[in-house]
């Protein structure tokens, strides 16, 4: 009896994927968790930045909610109540009377000479310079309840003594006088702006009390 020889079983193996198909599912993942984890860059978030604000400065200042112009009418006022106050004391210190003369859209101080007469304009004085309201703004001056009819230039201080038929209104007389005794002029000055005629209103009562107010507010 004879035996064969068995043959060798051969398995069946499965083919090896290559290297590159298994690496690209991870590195695919791995590009999307990073993606995930820096999101937007500092450069457009600081585009997006800029873009916001000014877009809100545009809309803001279209819908007038910033009120730059109504503290410039307020800050005029009170310079104005300021350099009054100021000049007030030096006329009582030094015995010198004084005047503010307003024009249309500005103000000039001036000083009256006793010996001859006469007032001229305050020179070489920062604080009692000829000042000018911001574009678009103007004065209304009222004396007595009356308003005074202002012009654009300041008028001329010299009195023309060989003018014929001269009398009184013919001598030039400031608007506010601040005299050496503490006696100001009662006035009641408005700073209105043009274009939407809002305004902000001094007052200078018969006491010497000053107030910086509006129609809308109580004066303060």
């Amino acid at each position: 009896m004879s035996v064969r020889a068995a043959k060798p079983q051969v398995l069946r193996t499965c083919p090896v994927p290559k290297e590159s198909k298994l690496l690209l599912p991870a590195r695919r993942l791995r590009s999307r968790t990073t993606r995930g984890v820096n999101g937007f860059t500092l450069i457009e978030i600081l585009v997006v930045l800029i873009i916001v604000g000014i877009i809100s400065a545009i809309t803001l200042m279209s819908f007038g909610l910033l009120g730059g112009d109504d503290r410039n009418l307020e800050r005029d006022a009170r310079r104005i109540s300021s350099l009054i106050e100021v000049v007030n004391d030096d006329a009582l210190l030094q015995g010198r009377d004084f005047g503010l003369e307003f024009m249309i859209a500005g103000y000039r101080w001036v000083e009256h000479d006793p010996i001859l007469n006469q007032w001229f304009e305050v020179a070489d004085d920062e604080v009692m310079r000829e000042r000018q309201l911001d574009p678009g703004v103007e004065f209304e001056l009222y004396l007595e309840e009356h308003r005074v009819l202002l012009q654009e230039e300041a008028k001329e201080t010299e009195t023309d003594e060989d003018k014929p038929n001269r009398d009184l209104t013919d001598d030039y007389l400031p608007h506010v006088l601040v005299l050496s005794s503490g006696d100001v002029t009662p006035f009641e000055l408005r700073l209105i702006r043009i274009s939407d005629r809002a305004e902000i209103v001094l007052t200078m009562s018969p006491s010497g009390e000053m107030k910086i107010g509006n129609d809308d507010q109580n004066p303060s």
